[in-house]
Order: structure tokens, then C-alpha cells, then sequence
């Protein structure tokens, strides 16, 4: 048996397949083609349409249409699944995290504030917050490929067709336009400089005002 909770406020489509243990929690809209594999949960707030939840899959607050979520994945709050997504077994996918026509391998994490489109991504991967699959260059969309273990560091941009090698390491802020080979260590950002005169230009008071230290705003 399943449990459906307020079930006033859960809308269920005719045909949609619910397995034993499933729970499902208020605010939940599925429609559709539906299968909820035994022993998911729906937490408050989710669209679920034309997918399939895997076994032990939790979904939170989210958005998903046309995609497939492995068993034990959590997914959410506020993620956005898009056809033909497919996140694999043990999967996190968190908050404000768009995929669409894109296969994550199992136990990959994509934590927050990132998207990922027309992309293969291997399995126990990490991709950082704010990183940017960038799939459309104006005219055509374009393919990336992240192998197994690769780490991707926050706000980078993957610029495709590139490839990502196994276990390699893009830094944090790098532009990736080249294939990076297996293993490898990328970083692609400019170098930070300090000028001492900038800095005391920017800190000396304008007529009128109060200096830093004397009265003045900060």
C-alpha cells in the first residue's frame, strides 16, 4: 500500500502507477505518465509528469517533466527536471539546479545553482555551484561529456562540444573550451593583481566629506 497525505490537496491522474510504499506528501500534482517505484517519497509542492521515480527516490519542492530519477536520489527543493533527463542512482540534485536532455551518472552531486543541457555525465562527479553547461552557441546546440570523477569548481563555464576527462579538475571561474584529458588540472581565469595606488585613491575622502576614521561614511 502507498500513502497518500491531505489527499484534498494531491492531484493523482488516472493511469499513473504507484507502488507499495510510496508516500506522498500535500501539494503534490502528478499528471500524466507516471511511475513511482516502491518506497519513494514526495515531499510538499512537486509536478511530476510523464517521468519515473525510482525506488527510495525523494523529490522535494520540485519540477519534473519527461525525466527519470534513480533510486535513492534526492532531488531538490527547486531543481527542474526537463525532458529527457535522467539522473542516475544516488544522485543529489539541489536547489535552483536545471537538466535537460542530459544523463547524470550514480552518485554524482549537483548541489546548487547550476545547469546542465545536452550532457553526459559520469558517475561520482561533483559540479559546483554556478556552474554553466553552455550547450547553444546562437544557432546549434552542442554535446558535453564529463567523465567518471571528474571535480567541476564553482562558476565554471563548460563551452561545448568539450570533453572532460576522468578524474580531472576544472578550478573554480575557469572557461573550459578545450577537451581537458584525464587527470588533468585546469584553471583558465585572470590572474588577480592589487595596485597599491588605486587603493589609496579610491580610500582618500572627496572635499566635503569626512575622511575614513573621522566621522566619515563608510
Amino acid at each position: 500500500m502507498y500513502k497518500i497525505l491531505s489527499p484534498e490537496t494531491v492531484t493523482v491522474a488516472e493511469g499513473a502507477v504507484i507502488e507499495d510504499g510510496v508516500v506522498i506528501h500535500s501539494g503534490n500534482v502528478i499528471g500524466g505518465s507516471v511511475i513511482l517505484r516502491r518506497g519513494a517519497v514526495l515531499y510538499p509542492n512537486n509536478i511530476v509528469e510523464d517521468s519515473e521515480i525510482g525506488e527510495e527516490a525523494e523529490l522535494t519542492a520540485s519540477v519534473v517533466r519527461g525525466a527519470k530519477v534513480g533510486r535513492g536520489a534526492k532531488v531538490g527543493p527547486f531543481a527542474n527536471l526537463r525532458a529527457g533527463a535522467v539522473v542516475g542512482e544516488n544522485c543529489r540534485v539541489g536547489d535552483f539546479v536545471e537538466i535537460k536532455n542530459a544523463a547524470v551518472g550514480a552518485g554524482s552531486k549537483i548541489s546548487h545553482l547550476a545547469y546542465v543541457g545536452d550532457a553526459r555525465v559520469g558517475e561520482n562527479v561533483n559540479i559546483g555551484c554556478g556552474v554553466v553547461f553552455c550547450n547553444f552557441d546562437g544557432r546549434s546546440k552542442h554535446f558535453t561529456e564529463v567523465g567518471s570523477g571528474a571535480f567541476i569548481g564553482s562558476n565554471a563555464n563548460l563551452v561545448a562540444p568539450v570533453r572532460i576527462g576522468e578524474n580531472a579538475f576544472v578550478a573554480a571561474g575557469t572557461t573550459v573550451t578545450r577537451d581537458v584529458p584525464a587527470g588533468a588540472c585546469v584553471i583558465g581565469r585572470v590572474r588577480q593583481e592589487e595596485s597599491e595606488g588605486i587603493r589609496k585613491k579610491r580610500c582618500k575622502s572627496s572635499p566635503g566629506e569626512g575622511s575614513r576614521g573621522e566621522g566619515g561614511g563608510l
